[in-house]
């Protein structure tokens, strides 16, 4: 595509997330509102302030370049990503808004009645949501790299400025705005040039597939085992991403929550047809971009490739300007929820703070994407899904579903699961790709059983320790409240 092109839909969409985080701005004044937003974000407005910010380079580019590579094996991305949303729903959207807590470390220690629970489960959140951030910025990178031609560390440092700039400004409500602006940006960016590609490869006949197209890559199908592991951290890991859990602390009730929840299923079923169509084409059409090591790319060129001339262009620049959204919501959400947690247990908890706090979670995933490097988007997010399905997933449904909770054991369990599975990850990357072995390859299907075995068994064994506090917090999250008149 045109390099100018690219770089004008970067500085509109970088505009329009600056214009409308500043307008939040006008409206942020209290604690509350850089925290939660003050709870009084409505159901359609939080939904799609959640798809965008769940919407990350995993989704936008990652999924399509792991169809584009491995067929149907790789939609269980999506289906996992979108099913994990359902599990939020049955299990934990209306009691955790029921918690009155801010953060999640807030939760476990309200829940626990536990200092050290709420420090490490901080500590835990913190990991999580710098392990997420950095495949925004990588995917940030590949963005500005293609459509530009600037070196790559540019798609960073303007994802971490403008990012910075919105959180410093507004809090959670002017990321709110920003957010869902940002999912309607993301869907329309996939979904018009998608439509244009088929229509043009349908009316012409000119191209027909590639004889590669099955398997363009050689690769092996993956095995059951690898399925199955990659469900699991899909499923139990979006119960413990931060970024998403702290959006249900905005609702105004638990009712809310869940139909806030019923409508990001929807937005989220709606949304991964158009990159689920994009790698199918790619792998039909393109499947030289697997062999060329581009597959993360196939979203920013397949519409340049088969649709020339200005309207190719324009079609690339509305892809880019989708991709950008997605860096800057995903990682916004990720700051907001950083931040928070930052703020409280490190610094003092007022809104200066969060602005500090802000900038600390910003600036140092910055250093390691600086360090490493990430061909598969979405295959890196899958293992931090991995990861928090590990350690806050267990604490979490745990603490909301059973009374016999401790904070040894929930302490031992986020212990447990993020050595093990931290460790594979660590042996993964020492390994490389051809090296590691399948079950280091997608450890959630051992190591979260072992986290959850861990946290009941401890907390048996220390039955005593259960708090005195149990039963009055176990009321207050299962006792359903009466909505709002305004929410009917």
């Amino acid at each position: 595509m045109n390099p100018a092109v690219g770089l004008v839909a970067l500085v509109v969409v970088a505009v329009a997330t600056a214009v409308i985080g500043f307008y939040g701005l006008r409206i942020s004044r209290t604690t509350g509102d850089f925290y939660v937003a003050s709870r009084t974000v409505k159901p359609w407005w939080n939904a799609s302030a959640i798809g965008g910010e769940y919407l990350s380079a995993a989704s936008f580019l990652g999924v399509a370049g792991l169809i584009l590579l491995s067929g149907t094996d790789a939609l269980w991305f999506p289906v996992g990503y979108t099913a994990g949303y359902l599990m939020l729903l049955l299990f934990v959207a209306a009691p955790l808004r029921r918690s009155g807590a801010y953060t999640i470390p807030d939760f476990t220690e309200a829940r626990l009645d536990s200092r050290a629970v709420r420090r490490v489960t901080s500590l835990v959140v913190v990991v999580v949501g710098w392990l997420y951030i950095v495949p925004q910025l990588h995917g940030a990178a590949l963005t500005i790299r293609i459509s530009t031609g600037l070196p790559a560390w540019v798609g960073s440092v303007a994802v971490v400025v403008i990012v910075c700039l919105t959180v410093v400004a507004g809090g959670m409500r002017s990321i709110t705005f920003v957010q869902a602006f940002q999912y309607w940006l993301k869907l329309t960016a996939l979904a018009v040039p998608v439509l244009f590609l088929i229509f043009t490869l349908a009316g012409t006949g000119d191209h027909a597939a590639a004889p590669a197209a099955v398997n363009p890559t050689g690769l092996a199908p993956a095995g059951p085992y690898q399925n199955i592991s990659l469900l699991v951290a899909l499923l139990f890991g979006t119960l413990g991403l931060p970024h998403v859990l702290v959006r249900f602390y905005t609702n105004p009730d638990g009712h809310s929550a869940r139909r806030t929840t019923l409508i990001v299923l929807g937005l989220l079923s709606v949304f991964y047809l158009f990159p689920t169509a994009y790698g199918l084409l790619g792998r039909m059409f393109a499947p030289e971009l697997a062999r060329s090591g581009q597959a993360d790319a196939v979203v920013l060129l397949l519409p340049g490739q088969f649709i020339g001339g200005t309207a190719g262009d324009l079609l690339s620049a509305l892809v880019v300007a989708g991709a950008f959204a997605a860096f800057l919501s995903t990682t916004s959400g990720l700051v907001v929820s950083l931040a928070g947690v930052i703020s409280q247990d490190v610094l003092d908890g007022s809104v200066r703070g969060f602005r500090l706090a802000a900038v600390i979670a910003a600036l140092v995933p910055l250093g390691f994407a600086f360090m490493t490097d990430s061909l598969a988007l979405a295959g890196s997010v899958g293992l931090v899904f991995a990861f928090t399905a590990s350690t806050v997933c267990p604490v979490l449904l745990l603490g909301i579903w059973w009374r016999g909770l401790t904070d040894a054991g929930a302490i031992a369990g986020m212990v447990t699961g993020g050595i093990l599975c931290g460790g594979a990850m660590v042996s993964g990357s020492l390994l490389g790709a051809a090296g590691t072995p399948f079950w280091l390859a997608q450890p959630a299907a051992w190591s979260v059983p072992a986290a959850f075995a861990v946290m009941v068994s401890v907390s048996l064994a220390t039955r005593k320790r259960i708090p005195r506090t149990m039963a009055r917090v176990m009321t207050r999250l299962h006792t359903p409240e009466r909505p709002l008149v305004t929410e009917r």
